[in-house]
């Protein structure tokens, strides 16, 4: 076995009128927010399925399904909290966290600091071991057209 994996993840959430637009952790004032079963983070859902991939473990819908009332509303901290709690279990570490957040508006680089310091709290990482990087699809396709928003990351996790 390696010392050390690195994981993939990918999400993607409906942007709709009427719900909290939540990422990394933080509420964005919007008129729009990301639809789903718990508060919809997509960034940190693409971290945590970073993170299980790594681990070799299975996908973040099948250990918080969405048909389930026990993460109907529930905040994405705290599934990133049970991930790396599986991480952990499986004797894993994490190295860092490498992200990209697809979002046409609102532009969210003023909330990214926020959105580090929270993933590395929870992970128990420094700051700078957690990257976030937010870009546009200069209107194209359903991100340009603000139907939706799009997060993936990277996790490097070692013994």
């Amino acid at each position: 076995m390696f010392p050390f994996r690195i994981g993939f993840g990918y999400d993607v959430h409906q942007l709709i009128e009427g719900r909290p637009l939540i990422i990394g952790g933080v509420k964005i004032d919007h008129y729009k927010g990301a639809l789903g079963h718990s508060d919809a983070d997509v960034l940190l859902h693409a971290v945590c399925d970073a993170l299980l991939g790594a681990t070799g473990l299975r996908d973040i819908g099948y250990y918080f399904p969405d048909t389930s009332d026990e993460y109907k509303g529930i905040e994405s901290r705290l599934l990133l909290v049970k991930t790396i709690a599986m991480v952990s279990e499986q004797g894993w570490k994490i190295g860092n966290i490498d992200c990209t957040i697809a979002l046409q508006k609102p532009k969210i680089s003023v909330h990214i600091e926020e959105m580090r310091r929270n993933i590395a709290a929870v992970a128990g990482l420094d700051s700078g071991m957690v990257s976030i990087k937010a870009t546009t699809t200069e209107n194209l396709g359903f991100t340009g057209r603000e139907e939706g928003i799009q997060a993936w990351a990277v996790a490097l996790i070692y013994q």
